[in-house]
C-alpha cells in the first residue's frame, strides 16, 4: 500500500494544504520510526506504522481550520473519525482505527460525553500499540508550527487543558515509548 497515492485521491498535489500535511505526516512518521527503532522488544509492526501516521491526518480537509488552509464544513475535532470513514472505504480498517483514535490521547465515549463534542458518540481510545505509537508521536508537531518538535513537558502541560485523563494516558505513552 502507498500512502501518497491514497492522500494524493483527496488532495490537489502541491497545494498549500497538501505540502503541510506531507511535512506533518513525514514528521510523525519519523517520530514513530525512532520510538519503535529505540524500542525492539515491542515488537511494533513498522510498516504499519509507517502508513498509519502517513494517513493518520487524511480528514482534516474535510474541517474549517483556515489557519491550515482547511475550509471544510466540520469542526476539526471531527478529523479524525472523518478520516477513518474515508480509510474505510478504502478497505483500510486497520489503518482507519488510527485515525479515529489519535485525537488528542484519545477519547472515551463519557468524555466525549460530558464535553458535548461534535463526535459519535463511541470509544475512540487506540489499544494496539501501533495505534497508541502513532497518538504519541504525532503529539510532538503541530500543524500551525509543523517545523518545531514539542519538547515532552510541553506536551504534558497541553493536555492539562483536556483533563486529567488526558495527562494520565499521555504519561502512560511516554512511558511505553520515551
Amino acid at each position: 500500500m502507498n500512502s501518497l497515492d491514497i492522500i494524493q485521491k483527496y488532495y490537489t498535489e502541491k497545494s498549500a494544504l497538501y505540502e503541510l500535511l506531507l511535512v506533518h505526516s513525514r514528521a510523525v512518521a519519523e517520530k514513530a520510526m525512532e520510538a519503535a527503532k529505540r524500542h525492539p522488544e515491542l515488537l511494533v509492526d513498522q510498516e504499519f506504522v509507517y502508513e498509519a501516521a502517513m494517513l493518520h491526518d487524511i480528514g482534516i480537509f474535510m474541517t474549517d481550520a483556515p489557519k491550515i488552509h482547511c475550509f471544510g464544513a466540520y469542526p476539526y475535532i471531527c478529523h479524525g473519525y472523518l478520516g477513518a470513514d474515508l480509510l474505510r472505504k478504502e478497505g483500510l480498517e486497520r489503518h482507519a482505527l488510527v485515525c479515529e483514535r489519535h485525537t488528542g490521547t484519545g477519547m472515551t465515549v463519557a468524555e466525549i460525553t460530558r464535553r458535548d463534542l461534535p463526535l459519535p458518540r463511541r470509544e475512540m481510545l487506540p489499544i494496539s500499540l501501533e495505534e497508541k505509537l502513532v497518538c504519541y508521536a504525532d503529539k510532538f508537531y503541530s500543524k500551525s508550527k509543523p517545523d518545531k518538535e514539542k519538547s515532552p513537558e510541553k506536551i504534558r502541560k497541553s493536555m492539562e487543558k483536556h483533563g486529567e485523563d488526558s495527562v494520565r494516558r499521555w504519561d502512560e505513552l511516554h512511558q511505553i515509548f520515551g
